[in-house]
């Protein structure tokens, strides 16, 4: 069992990589932080991809803690 959830742990691991490095970087929108340049997509974040990425990362990111936990519980 140990030995399955280390293996889950590892391809969670290089899943989420690939997720974080496939988003666009946060200073693209530097510019406009008066908030006057409201788009369609900042609008609709939620159902773009980069909203749909945003909520794969923190499904990765809470099953790759609770296995960091689970895998070092002492048995």
């Amino acid at each position: 069992m140990r030995t399955f959830l280390t293996i889950l742990f590892v391809i969670i691991a290089i899943i989420l990589t690939i997720v974080v490095l496939m988003q666009e970087g946060k200073s693209a929108g530097l510019g406009t932080i008066s908030g006057a340049a409201e788009t369609y997509w900042g609008k609709n974040k939620g159902r773009s991809m980069e909203g749909t990425l945003e909520k794969i990362t923190k499904v990765l990111v809470i099953a790759f803690f609770v296995l960091a936990v689970v895998i070092n519980i002492p048995s």
